[in-house]
């Protein structure tokens, strides 16, 4: 829990630093954001690297693992229809069209805007922003509740980037290749199942 709350405090620090421009690229002549990122995917990368049993350790995981991102899939798309019977003012296709986005909130809110239009698309930006949040706070919790693959499953196609460290900690270090994997794959599949969505 202690753990959630720091990375709360530097979200709510981010959030000020972005609204006085503290940190932006005309400053400091590179994209602050993806910097960040970089470095700490290299901190991962290190953390892996040095842990030789890592590796190992996902030789001895069972091969049904890969599916891992089929059942993500398949699970956030039958929580999307179950959520379209509820809320009747949105249509079956663009709910299943803002699920799919899965985490990727630039790339699927950008494709549902050019299809459906603003509003549709700032929703997706929305709830695609709340499921890597969600994945970022909740990972403790979920890894109580069901277990490491929960916060891999989560993190939708973040858990090869942004909610990777946190996977990392929680789930443990044996559950990053498969958690890059996860991420890999179900970020794969947004472009497609966006727009086929979208298109019905």
């Amino acid at each position: 829990m202690k753990g959630s709350l720091i990375i709360v405090a530097f979200f709510i620090l981010g959030v000020i630093a972005g609204r006085m421009e503290w940190l932006t690229i005309d400053k400091f002549g590179f994209d602050i954001s993806f910097t960040a990122l970089a470095m700490l995917m290299l901190c991962v990368g290190i953390g892996v690297g040095s842990d030789l049993g890592a590796l190992r350790n996902l030789k001895t995981l069972d091969r049904r693992l890969l599916l891992l991102p089929l059942v993500t899939i398949c699970g956030t798309l039958l929580g999307c229809l179950i959520l379209a019977v509820i809320i009747p003012w949105r249509t079956i296709p663009e709910t299943l069209a803002i699920g799919s986005g899965f985490g990727y909130y630039s790339l699927s809110s950008i494709f549902i805007t050019q299809y459906k239009g603003p509003e549709p698309g700032t929703v997706a930006l929305l709830a695609n922003i709340a499921r890597e949040i969600i994945t970022l706070l909740g990972a403790p919790i979920l890894l109580k509740l069901a277990g490491p693959l929960a916060p891999i499953s989560s993190g939708g196609a973040t858990s090869m980037d942004t909610t990777l460290p946190i996977i990392s900690s929680v789930s443990g270090k044996e559950f990053v290749i498969l958690s890059i994997y996860h991420g890999f794959t179900v970020d794969f599949s947004v472009p497609f199942l966006v727009t086929f969505f979208c298109s019905i």
